[in-house]
C-alpha cells in the first residue's frame, strides 16, 4: 500500500504519504489564496523526500471537506485526476474527522473549521474515530447550547472563545492525520466513500440578478 493523500478544504495545504504502516513524508502550508499554486508542488516534495516515483501509489485519499468551493476543488479534482491517470481508487474523507482523528480526544469533543461570514463548519464527536453529527455551516452564536461546555478543536473553534471556550489546536487538518485515518479503516475492511465535495452551501461568486447575456445578431 502506499497511499498519497491531500486536503484543501481549509487554509492549509497538505499532503503526506503512507506506506500501510504509517507516514512517510509529509507537507503542510498554510495559505488560503494558493491552493492551486502550492499543491503540486507539495506533492513533488513528499515524493522527492522518500525517493519514490507518483506510478508507486496505489490509492489516493482526499479531504472532502466541508470547505469553500474554491480552495476544495482544487484538491478534489487533484485526486480525481491521478486516480485516473494511475488506475488507481480514490477515497474521500471528511475533512472535519481527520482533524477529529489528530486531536486524539477521548469523550465528547467538536471539530469547528472557518467557514467565513460569520460562521463555522462543525460537528460533534463521541470520540477520535466516531461522529455523532452530519457536517453542518451555523453562526456560532445559533449553535452554542448544543457545545457549549465541550472541548473543542479547529480554527473556527480558536476564532470564536465565546462559544468555545474549551478550544484548542489542532488548527488545521494534516494530511498525515487523513492517511493514518484512511489506512486504518482499509485495513479493517471499511469501505471509504467516493471523494464527493461537502460544500454545504452556494459558491460566494453568484452571476448578478439584473445579468443579461450579450450575443452578436
Amino acid at each position: 500500500m502506499l497511499l498519497l493523500a491531500l486536503d484543501t478544504a481549509t487554509p492549509a495545504v497538505t499532503v503526506a504519504l503512507h506506506d500501510g504502516r504509517d507516514v512517510i513524508a509529509s507537507s503542510s502550508q498554510v495559505d488560503a489564496r494558493r491552493h492551486g499554486e502550492l499543491l503540486l508542488p507539495a506533492i513533488d516534495r513528499v515524493l522527492a523526500e522518500t525517493g519514490l516515483r507518483l506510478d508507486a501509489v496505489t490509492g489516493i485519499v482526499a479531504g472532502i471537506g466541508p470547505g469553500p468551493y474554491t480552495g476544495l476543488r482544487v484538491g478534489l479534482m487533484t485526486a480525481d485526476t491521478f486516480g485516473l491517470a494511475l488506475g488507481v481508487p480514490v477515497h474521500g474523507v471528511c475533512t472535519l474527522d481527520g482533524l477529529a482523528y489528530a486531536a486524539d480526544l477521548e469523550g465528547p469533543f467538536v471539530v469547528a473549521t472557518d467557514a467565513r461570514r460569520k460562521e463555522v463548519y462543525w460537528a460533534r464527536y463521541a470520540d477520535s474515530r466516531t461522529r455523532v453529527t452530519d457536517p453542518a455551516v451555523d453562526r456560532p452564536a445559533d449553535i452554542a447550547e448544543q457545545v457549549g461546555g465541550l472541548p473543542a478543536v479547529g480554527a473556527g473553534a480558536l476564532l470564536c472563545p465565546d462559544t468555545f471556550p474549551k478550544a484548542h489546536e489542532p488548527e488545521h487538518v494534516s494530511a498525515a492525520a487523513l492517511a493514518r485515518l484512511a489506512a486504518e479503516k482499509l485495513a479493517a475492511g471499511e469501505e471509504l466513500p467516493a471523494p464527493r465535495p461537502l460544500y454545504l452551501r452556494r459558491p460566494d461568486a453568484q452571476v448578478p440578478k439584473n445579468y443579461k447575456v450579450v450575443t452578436p445578431k
